[in-house]
């Protein structure tokens, strides 16, 4: 009588030559049944098939078959019977896998035009979206210089989050878009796959004065006493005899020492050499140089300046991006929306209609009649045209925008 394992592999040899038919057909259904209708056919049905059309009656009832389980080869019938069984199995979910994959039509277009897979889509604060992960290192684009290692990880390691009902080529629009107001990287290039894993090649921020300089202005580098925390964007007035010109702080260096010296960076230098998750650089106050962007007119006569002073000028407190901050980070958000004509609160006034108990959300300004409230009372009219400012979680503005705007 021939041994067990003899007969186990005998069962391998004879699984893989009667499974080559039923795989091919598992193949096919599980493709087809899933690219034309879009639904999967449970993997079970599918491998008892595979089994009965390897010949054996009944499929997985050849377990129970007294002709196989008491048959002096059994050992190998039903070590052949298990093969095709898994055969069956690994091609239905391939051809499953690949239904839901493959585009409708094969078209440059629709290749570009498809939208992401759906295991890569997240459900977060009532709308979906997908959470975009670098795959492999962050390349370098051909004609620029190499990045930066720093700059390399806090690309790789930040966080990109998008709507998930974009399409692919305007994801990666908005990929690259990010990079370059996120980063200040000089170029971006990236391609994302269904599943949310970007290839992403990026050149360089230049750090070059004419990059910063606005369309139409001279950048002027004059000695001054430069104010203790002076940094790149503040407005600026020069000051020399009874003179004075108005510019933007392009970029300021002082020689006053700096309290907490940071690594090898330039000490009260407000130009950063790497983009950093660091604060922006400022200055640490002293003798030292600022470069202003100044208007044309003006470039010569600051030239001539041997000596200046600056005046640093208020631009203001934006409070209004203090309160957003607040809501967002306790899950509010705010929405402006115009209430059409058939909305169920047109008509009524804000106490009547109870907005805050029936929807979850608060008016916090009111346009009627052209003219804004703010923080209106309950008895503010609200009519079909009237422009409302809306606070509240996501899901109940989507809820109160249905049936309102």
């Amino acid at each position: 009588m021939t041994s067990t394992p003899v007969q186990a592999l005998h069962g391998i040899y004879l699984g893989l030559l009667a499974g080559v038919i039923p795989a091919l057909v598992s193949f096919g259904f599980g493709f087809l049944f899933r690219y034309v209708t879009g639904l999967t056919v449970p993997a079970f049905g599918v491998v008892v098939l595979g089994v009965a059309l390897a010949g054996v009656n009944g499929g997985f009832l050849a377990f129970a078959d007294p002709t196989i389980t008491q048959a002096a080869n059994s050992t190998t019938l039903v070590v052949a019977v298990l093969v095709v069984a898994m055969l069956t199995f690994y091609t239905h979910s391939v051809g499953d896998r690949l239904g839901s994959t493959l585009p409708r039509r094969l078209s440059l277009k629709s290749l570009r035009e498809r939208t992401l897979h759906a295991d890569a889509v997240d459900f977060v604060g009532g709308r979906n979206e997908v959470a975009v992960t670098v795959a492999g290192g962050v390349r370098d684009l051909e004609g620029y210089p190499p990045l930066p290692e720093s700059l390399r990880a806090s690309i790789r390691e930040a966080e990109w989050r998008f709507p998930a009902d974009l399409p692919l080529s305007e994801l990666e629009t908005r990929f690259a878009d990010r990079l370059r107001s996120e980063f200040d990287v000089q170029e971006a290039a990236v391609s994302v796959d269904e599943h949310g894993r970007a290839d992403v090649a990026a050149a360089p921020p230049a750090a070059g004065v004419s990059k910063r300089t606005p369309t139409g202005k001279r950048s002027v580098s004059v000695p001054a006493l430069v104010p203790t925390g002076l940094a790149r964007g503040d407005e600026v007035s020069v000051l020399w005899g009874d003179q004075h010109v108005d510019g933007t702080v392009v970029s300021a260096k002082s020689g006053g020492k700096a309290p907490e010296p940071a690594g090898d960076e330039t000490e009260g230098d407000a130009e950063a050499t790497e983009p950093t998750a660091t604060p922006a650089p400022t200055t640490t106050g002293g003798d030292g140089r600022v470069t202003v962007a100044v208007a044309r007119s003006d470039a010569e006569s600051l030239l001539a300046a041997d000596r200046t002073r600056i005046v640093v000028r208020a631009r203001g407190t934006r409070r209004e991006y203090e309160l957003l901050g607040l809501l967002r980070r306790g899950g509010q958000r705010v929405r402006r929306l115009t209430l059409r004509a058939d909305a169920a609160v047109a008509g009524t006034t804000l106490g009547d209609a109870d907005v805050r108990e029936a929807y979850g959300v608060t008016v916090l300004a009111v346009r009627h009649d052209g003219s804004w409230t703010v923080a209106p009372s309950g008895d503010a009219a609200l009519a079909a045209g009237d422009e409302l400012f809306v606070a509240g979680p996501r899901r109940d503005l989507d809820a109160f925008a249905e049936v309102a705007a």
